[in-house]
């Protein structure tokens, strides 16, 4: 069966596709009672997921780099809070990538 657009239908046309689809969920509704199983709709609508939060510290960062920004347009001084980062993380990868490339050179 071909998909029909919803554009191409007449409101009266609209009007008879939404009751057909009532009549199909009733009688899926009555097959369930009869079947004694819990009804399933596959028309309603689906949960939204769950909205992913940023931590405090992720908004300061944001904070401070918009404040950043607008100082630089506005060409004011930068502003005093600077957008936390994680100091110790650098040494730790430079001293890995060292150990690697040692490793590497030493397999040679």
């Amino acid at each position: 069966m071909s998909e029909m657009s919803i554009i191409n239908l007449t409101p009266s046309q609209l009007r008879q596709a939404a009751n057909i689809k009532e009549k199909i969920e009733q009688l899926h509704k009555q097959l369930a009672q009869l079947q004694g199983t819990k009804v399933t709709v596959a028309s309603a609508p689906a949960a939204k997921p769950a909205k992913k939060k940023i931590s405090a510290a992720g908004i300061a960062r944001i904070k401070a780099a918009q404040k950043a920004r607008w100082a630089k347009i506005k060409g004011g001084a930068k502003p005093a809070v600077k957008p936390a980062t994680k100091p110790a993380a650098k040494p730790v990868k430079k001293a890995r990538w060292a150990k690697i490339r040692a490793e590497k050179s030493a397999k040679k």
